[in-house]
């Protein structure tokens, strides 16, 4: 963590009003600036994969019993799997989130532990992060890897019979405790595969809460909403988007990646970067990012469903361990 300031789930039953919808054009907030915003707490949370999910809900969890609850900030921008956290948050207490977690039986089978005390990486994800570094290396900057990206997943998505929409969203949707936008403002950061352009959802855009979920963790094909097809938030600026938090005076970040970024560090995409913008601009900023010990769950096993339990007590005891520390910042 850094210091230095300066500045229970279950499955939800379908309803008509849970279907995709099939407005032609979804109203999404321009976020190709940074929002507007006036307030007191943000909370970001970054993308990460499956694993990444579950250490951010761990670390929510062990903050809250240790008597500190960030779920009521005034803001919280979820990005990839921080929106699946964010909506998970404003539908059940983080103590019944965690339970669902350390009581699953993961489906995948464990893969072999390396000599590192890694886990071997799964392929699928291993080969989708060969295919963004390689995207990454034939742009010119940030804008012109959006465009590619977005360009990518539209190719993929022209190969597949489109059977994966619906799966897709049904399993989205069974993740959330509560399919209603919450009241308090929650921003859920995507990318529009044809034009490359940043968007941000929130509960005035006119989509359901499962469909913003669903483009923001759209890492390989593009999820569709009306017309417009969407790509995973993190391709926005980076996995936590803590730009978006700007005008708040405490902003607390949990990132999954340890701020890390595979984009160029002159692109400006680097977490490092927008948090030392967020102080110049008068906010006060703390990260929690994965201890070393813990590592190892993310990057190239973040969808390895055995290590979610493991990843969700990691956080816990990381944010038991910080609460203290923590009280009086989001105080």
């Amino acid at each position: 963590m850094n210091t230095t300031p300066s500045s229970p789930l279950q499955s939800i039953s379908t309803t008509a009003s849970d279907l995709p919808r099939s407005d032609k054009d979804q109203p999404a907030v321009d976020a190709t600036k940074p929002l507007p915003a006036a307030g007191e707490r943000a909370l970001v949370l970054g993308g990460g994969g499956s694993t990444g999910n579950a250490w951010l809900i761990g670390v929510i969890a062990g903050l809250f019993d240790a008597g500190l609850d960030v779920t009521t900030s005034d803001l919280t921008i979820g990005t990839s799997a921080g929106s699946t956290a964010a909506a998970q948050i404003a539908g059940a207490t983080p103590t019944q989130l965690l339970a669902a977690i350390l009581a699953s039986d993961p489906r995948q089978p464990t893969g072999p532990v390396g000599s590192d005390r890694g886990r071997v990486p799964v392929r699928p994800v291993a080969d989708h992060l060969e295919r963004i570094s390689k995207i990454i290396a034939s742009a010119e900057d940030a804008v012109d890897m959006r465009r590619r990206m977005g360009a990518a997943a539209l190719e993929m998505d022209a190969a597949s019979d489109g059977s994966w929409q619906t799966q897709w969203r049904a399993t989205v949707a069974s993740r959330l405790p509560s399919q209603r936008w919450p009241q308090r403002t929650v921003l859920i950061t995507a990318v529009n595969a044809h034009t490359g352009e940043p968007v941000v959802f929130d509960r005035h855009s006119g989509i359901d809460l499962a469909d913003a979920v669903a483009a923001s963790c759209a890492s390989g094909l593009p999820y569709r909403i009306g017309d417009n097809r969407y790509i995973d938030g993190g391709y926005r600026s980076n996995s936590e988007n803590a730009d978006l938090a700007a005008g708040y005076r405490r902003v607390l970040v949990l990132s999954p990646f340890g701020g890390r970024s595979l984009a160029p560090v002159d692109w400006g995409m680097h977490l490092a970067a927008q948090v030392d913008e967020l102080r110049a601009r008068g906010s006060r900023v703390e990260t929690i990012f994965p201890d070393s010990n813990s590592e190892h769950m993310f990057g190239a096993n973040a969808m390895d469903l055995a290590l979610r339990p493991p990843a969700a007590r990691a956080g816990y005891d990381q944010g038991r361990a910080l609460a203290v520390q923590l009280a009086e910042f989001w105080r």
